[in-house]
């Protein structure tokens, strides 16, 4: 299958300068590859800018506005060799489902047309999902794998609309974008040059590369890890069963966006990279928090961890290694202190 044989390659990251896709451009200009960052607008990539500046010109900001619209990425696709898709929607606060499925959907199959018109020279595409298209929060032991699918947001956004659960609406608008790609794929696999990989990480989290100005302005994991070990509000509310899903540092996920685009046996599969399951329990245990901050306790007890993942994809296809929790915690709340917080 088509893949990356050489870095003397030109990547488009779309969402380039949101958590995950500021450390994806660093990974891919420490390997050698000039990076076509895609932002919504010109002050979105000035801090992109700032912090690799030592790549000179190998990295280039491009503007694509609202990425729900038809074209949107046409002119950024131009003389491209590889794409990572991972710009989508994270309004958690969204009152209607449908406004956040459709921009997700459209900025999904969007960028395939766009791939299909102008990236002649493409080789393959790799597209961002979630695990929460593979399973929401489940309340009894499951196993999952790669041909496991969260049917049960899409079904709660169908029956209850704006009262659908607010993690049902995000998760109904990865899961259906995610679902768009394989048909469009097959539909055109015969007539194009380029295949897709498709990953699926759970919990992201891991020091910051992206413009964040305050703790307040934390979002999305990197919130919710703050304000469980800093503050003791924890998301799900008890310590010890929730999350209970797989967890990825982001240098880590970072780390397989540029191996997936490189090794071949990645082409057209679907993979879940992600560590092992963990509650906020055992982050509120770790030893490396002690010497940044009085942490939350939490609640001594039994933990559950209801999600077994079976990580054989990733281990083969991508060899993928992995920073232990340990390592994450230090480094993050390192990061933090650092920046005052």
């Amino acid at each position: 299958m088509p893949a990356l044989t050489s870095t003397n390659a030109t990547i488009l990251v779309t969402g380039a300068n949101g958590f995950l896709g500021a450390w994806i451009v660093e990974k891919l200009l420490e390997r050698g590859y000039s990076v076509r960052a895609a932002v919504r607008n010109q002050a979105k990539g000035q801090h992109l800018l700032a912090t690799n500046k030592a790549y000179g010109e190998k990295l280039q900001i491009c503007t694509v506005g609202d990425i729900g619209k038809p074209g949107a990425f046409d002119e950024a696709m131009r003389g491209v060799d590889g794409v990572i898709h991972v710009a989508s929607p994270v309004a958690l606060d969204a009152e209607d489902p449908k406004d956040l499925i459709d921009t997700a959907v459209n900025g999904t199959t969007g960028i395939l047309d766009s791939v299909l018109k102008n990236g002649a020279s493409v080789k393959r595409v790799v597209f961002t999902s979630s695990f929460t298209t593979v399973l929401s929060y489940p309340n009894h032991p499951v196993t999952v794998a790669e041909d496991s699918w969260n049917d049960n947001c899409i079904k709660d956004c169908e029956e209850n609309g704006k009262n659908a659960q607010q993690l049902s609406k995000y998760a109904a608008s990865k899961t259906l974008a995610e679902k768009a790609v394989w048909p469009f794929y097959e539909k055109h696999k015969y007539e194009v040059d380029w295949d897709i990989t498709v990953l699926n990480p759970p919990f992201i989290l891991g020091p910051i590369l992206h413009e964040v100005t305050t703790v307040n302005t934390l979002t999305s994991s990197s919130k919710y890890l703050y304000e469980a070990l800093v503050e003791g509000k924890f998301l799900g509310g008890n310590p010890l069963t929730f999350p209970s899903r797989g967890w990825i540092d982001v240098r880590d996920a970072a780390d397989a966006h540029p191996k997936s685009l490189e090794v071949p046996a990645a082409g057209s599969e679907r993979i879940i990279i992600s560590t092992d399951s963990f509650v906020w329990q055992d982050l509120a245990n770790s030893l490396s928090l002690k010497s940044f901050y009085t942490i939350a306790k939490g609640t001594s007890g039994i933990r559950v961890r209801n999600v077994t993942i079976n990580t054989e994809k990733e281990h083969r296809i991508l060899g993928l290694e992995y920073k232990t929790l340990e390592d994450m915690v230090r480094d993050t709340f390192a990061d933090y202190v650092g920046r005052g917080w």
